[in-house]
């Protein structure tokens, strides 16, 4: 999953940033897993690529209830 800008993720709705956030998060514990496992990572900052994702919706969420 490539990297998303602000402006992209803010042209979705809540429920597609939840369901985004959702993969995300699925998609990090299994690069987590593989890295614990001792396994070479495909992509060394996939890892950081996927926490900045999951933090940039959940601004958008905050940003939303206020």
């Amino acid at each position: 999953m490539a990297l998303m800008t602000m402006s992209e993720l803010r042209e979705l709705n809540l429920e597609e940033l939840g369901e985004r956030l959702k993969q995300l998060r699925d998609d990090l514990m299994h690069e987590r897993g593989q890295a614990a496992m001792g396994g070479a990572p495909a992509s060394p900052g996939k890892i950081r690529q996927i926490r900045k994702n999951i933090a940039r919706i959940k601004t958008i969420q905050r940003e939303a209830k206020e």
